[in-house]
């Protein structure tokens, strides 16, 4: 066993052979969205990213299924895994069976392995002081999908919800992998805050954050100022409020999307101010824009995160 469950790191790595280990992860949720197939490719997506976080590459999935035996044509069951599915071929994963538990709450999501080089595993630890913070995804998905919920979220917001959610972090993984990469996480549930504490420390450093330089999905900050903040990014704030020092001049709903718990989320990267700008000129050159230098990591202060 080469990474367990120590430093809370995003997947287990299992070494078979000098050259080889491989990465094993879960996770399952409920309904984000209406559609069943959208539902079916983001859950899938998210599933996949904490191989990616690790710098692994996905090769086989396992289906995980809460259905209720009653209430919802099968079809709709059907479309869940079709977006799964599809998802997993874009990524280069063989869904080789899974199982289905009668439940009246639906949930979908998969169990992964990957592959990875035991001498190139990126873990959540390792960020070095004068590191430089590169996230990969823009923020507010919770607040967008809580707005979502109360019928309060405008079309194209949700299209690029949507398109942000779905998408696969495997083109973010691949051109850290072309750097000096100290430490990496994926932003999900616990939002940017919690999962960059995570990384912060098991580090011994304290990571500080530009609220100025946080890439915000369209609609996020209007929404979060209208009230719509979801009960996890409620609960986020109250659990690290101990761990974080926030600039009294930040604006507050700024403040609550960095709590923000993500679904599908982007990669935070540590790595050096030299790579950090290549890798970034990297990712906004194959077209993602969201990504954004976003903090840097520096000595350990009476907080894991600063907020300035």
């Amino acid at each position: 066993m080469l990474v367990g469950i120590s430093t809370g790191d995003d997947a287990g790595v299992y070494r078979l052979t000098p050259d080889l280990a491989v990465v094993n992860t879960v996770d399952f949720f409920t309904p984000v969205v209406d559609d069943p197939y959208t539902f079916g490719q983001i859950a899938a997506a998210n599933a996949m990213s904490d191989i990616y976080a690790m710098g692994g590459t996905p090769r086989t999935a396992l289906n995980i299924v809460c259905w209720p035996q009653a209430g919802l044509p099968q079809w709709m069951l059907g479309e869940v895994l079709r977006g799964g599915a599809e998802k997993a071929q874009e990524a280069g994963a063989v869904i080789v069976g899974g199982h289905t538990v009668a439940d009246e709450e639906v949930k979908y999501g998969m169990a992964v392995t990957g592959v990875i080089s035991p001498d190139r595993i990126i873990r959540n630890v390792g960020a070095q002081i004068g590191d430089v913070l590169v996230l990969t995804k823009a923020l507010g998905t919770g607040v967008l999908m809580t707005a979502f919920k109360r019928d309060r979220l405008a079309q194209e917001f949700y299209d690029s919800a949507v398109k942000s959610m779905a998408e696969l972090n495997a083109a973010a993984s691949g051109a850290m992998l072309k750097y000096r990469v100290h430490a990496a996480t994926d932003i999900t549930g616990f939002g940017l805050v919690g999962h960059a504490a995570g990384m912060a420390q098991g580090s011994g450093v304290t990571l500080v954050f530009e609220e100025s330089d946080l890439p915000l999905l369209p609609g996020a900050l209007e929404l979060c100022r209208a009230g719509m903040i979801p009960g996890g990014g409620a609960r986020n704030r109250q659990y690290y409020a101990g761990s974080v020092r926030i600039n009294e001049e930040i604006d507050d709903a700024m403040a609550e999307l960095a709590f923000d718990p993500q679904t599908s989320g982007g990669l935070l990267i540590a790595l050096p101010e030299d790579d950090a700008l290549k890798l970034l000129a990297d990712l906004q050159q194959s077209g993602n824009l969201d990504a954004a230098i976003v903090g840097r990591a520096a000595p350990q202060s009476d907080f894991l995160i600063e907020l300035v």
